[in-house]
């Protein structure tokens, strides 16, 4: 995909998954006669947003056993990440080392923390230095589209519908004994039900939006990094490859990353 065509799928992408979420919130209410409003559910979505934005970093450390990598400790990765980040117009990130034997690495952070990169010990042990740099680009690129800000906005509308939903369609199931009650509980059921649906539709939008934001960063790689294109491509057959066949240390580090997530 050429650099507009995917700036343009993007914000397509973005315009569908807030216009649909702001649409099926005015005729749900509106339908229902819910006593609460747009606003409030906004401040919701807001505040809940930002505490999971600032607090993240802390919890992705905490999980994947990250830790700063001092500047003395590789020389070289240390050279990659300041040059490149030069590269893509951003401020140099801290540069952190998980203690994970798989080949990976993610960029996060948040205001209460900076800008990270993360390399785990798998990514320097398993690739070249030519496939690190492909690979860092990427994350860096990550960094300057802000991909982190926004995949942890939109992520969250599925989750929120899904919750609503679900609190709906209990009380209706488990409401009052007249009949009043029981025909308001059926259509809270029925329109905590609607919501749950929705949140799966928006879950489609929000994952087709992520992969659009892998292509872009994958583009940034391309054109900071000499010949990033040809040694991203081998670095990442290598990450596959070395995901499928873990080793028995391997699966147990990721059986615990999962455990933590869910």
């Amino acid at each position: 995909m050429n650099a507009l065509k995917l700036r343009l799928s993007m914000a397509a992408t973005l315009a569908v998954i807030f216009g649909l979420t702001t649409l099926f919130f005015a005729v749900i209410l509106t339908v229902a006669g819910v006593g609460f409003s747009l606003l409030t559910i906004g401040i919701f979505v807001v505040v809940l947003n930002v505490a999971q934005w600032l607090l993240s970093p802390y919890l992705v450390g905490w999980i994947y056993k990250v830790k700063e990598m001092p500047q003395n400790e590789n020389l070289q990765v240390h050279q990659m990440v300041s040059d490149l980040s030069r590269k893509s117009g951003i401020s140099t990130p801290k540069l952190m080392l998980s203690q994970i034997p798989l080949p990976n690495a993610f960029a996060y952070g948040s205001p209460l923390t900076g800008s990270r990169v993360a390399v785990t010990q798998g990514l320097l042990t398993k690739l070249d230095d030519g496939e690190v740099e492909a690979v860092i680009g990427h994350e860096l690129g990550h960094l300057k589209h802000r991909d982190v800000q926004v995949m942890m906005v939109v992520s969250f509308l599925p989750a929120l519908f899904y919750y609503i939903g679900y609190s709906m369609m209990l009380s209706g199931i488990f409401g009052g004994g007249n009949q009043n009650n029981k025909t308001s509980g059926g259509n809270n059921a029925l329109f905590g039900i609607a919501f749950m649906a929705f949140s799966w539709v928006l879950t489609l939008f929000t994952l087709y939006l992520s992969r659009l934001r892998e292509y872009y960063a994958d583009r940034h790689s391309a054109l900071i990094v000499e010949n990033g294109a040809e040694k991203l491509s081998t670095g990442l057959v290598t990450i596959v490859q070395e995901s499928k066949n873990p080793t028995k240390q391997q699966k147990d580090q990721q059986k615990s990353a999962s455990s933590y997530k869910a």
